[in-house]
Formats: structure tokens, sequence, C-alpha cells
């Protein structure tokens, strides 16, 4: 396959790049920083600069042409404010989504989060607030679309090493998950076209990861 994942610097994503490179696939990655090049090229991935802030549908749909997935790994990150949790979190993964339809890349996998789909307890951090609900408009946006897309909604991540176990589903209780865990199930959901069109939540658990995948994938 060839994958291009914006935010391609990110921890998760750099996890992907690696895995899907040792095993003979191409990836590309979207990066706002050139100075995050060496880290993707150490990854097994191409670099890209692409500021999806500051680019147009069709200069990103150049990017992807000849893609066989994208994925939405981006994010504002930690300590910005609410304004760019919509422009990234929200706008970039619209913009991703039109410039994949124009270069005619149909299957597109976006990060979001568990709890986007629930009201926020009394007193959570506005900023917060904004994340949830910025993710939560990604989603809606992308679901509307004529693309075969699959949401994942990871719960808490961690830095922890792969469990290599988790708990899959459409809705299941909050919890944490390692990184490397989410990466993993990336790319079981890139090898599973028929988990197109599915939002899955994600924690750790008891299921090995190709298990769980298959007990989520239609029949």
């Amino acid at each position: 396959m060839r994958v291009v994942i914006a935010g391609g610097h990110g921890k998760i994503a750099r996890l992907v790049h690696r895995e899907l490179a040792a095993r003979g696939d191409t990836t590309v990655g979207l990066i706002r920083n050139p100075d995050h090049a060496a880290a993707l090229t150490a990854a097994g991935a191409r670099p890209v600069v692409a500021d999806l802030e500051h680019l147009g549908v069709a200069d990103l749909a150049g990017h992807l042409t000849g893609a066989d997935a994208v994925i939405f790994a981006a994010g504002a990150g930690p300590g910005s404010g609410a304004a760019r949790k919509d422009t990234v979190d929200r706008a970039a993964a619209a913009l991703l989504a039109d410039a994949a339809q124009t270069a005619g890349v149909r299957r597109y996998l976006q990060i979001s989060s568990i709890g986007v789909d629930r009201d926020p307890p009394a007193g959570t951090d506005p900023v917060f607030v904004a994340y949830l609900r910025a993710k939560k408009a990604a989603e809606d946006d992308l679901t509307r679309r004529d693309l075969d897309w699959t949401v994942l909604r990871p719960g808490r991540l961690t830095d922890d090493d792969p469990a290599g176990r988790i708990t899959l589903d459409r809705q299941v209780p909050r919890g944490a998950v390692t990184r490397a865990d989410v990466a993993a199930v990336l790319v079981a959901l890139l090898d599973t076209p028929a988990t197109a069109g599915l939002t899955l939540e994600l924690v750790a658990g008891p299921t090995p990861i190709a298990d769980a995948v298959r007990q989520v994938t239609p029949s």
C-alpha cells in the first residue's frame, strides 16, 4: 500500500510509519515543520512539508495522488488554544477529506477521541471542550461523505509498551490505551476494508488486536 498520514510527525503516526515500512509498504508523512523531516525518514517514511492550515485543496490533493489510503492523525496539540483546535482538529480533517475526494482516494481513517459524543462533566477545561467539539465536528463532516471512512476513538493515550490486547467496539467503557496499540489497530483497519463505515472506540482490554478487529468487521 501507499499510505499518506496527515500529522505525520505525531507519536502514533511515526509508529504507523515504522510498522508499514517494515513490511514493505510506502508511507508519506505530511508535516508542518521541515525540522521534523529527519525523524520521518528515520521511521521509514517520505516527509512532505504541507501546512494544513495554509494549504488549498488542489495542492493537498497533489500529495495524495496514487495513495491507497489516508490517515488523519493531526492535532493542534497540548498548549494550543480553542481556535487552533478548530483549525486543525476540525478544519484540517475536512480539508484532507476534500483532497482525498479530489485525488480519488476512497479509504480514509480518522483518529478521533473517546467521549466526543457525550457531554463533558461540569467544570471541564474549556479548551478541552473545544477539542472534543472539534473532533466531533470532524467526524460529522467525514461520515456524510462518499468515502470508505473509519473513525477510531482511542481512550486516554499512554506511552507504555504495547500490550497487543484491546477492547474495540462501537462503544466501550472509558480507559487508557497505548499509542503503540493504537498504531497497530490502525494498520489492522487498513488491512480490513470491510471496516469502512464504522466508528469504533478503543481502550486496553483482553482481546488480541487481530481478533478484536475481526469481531467488529461486518460479515
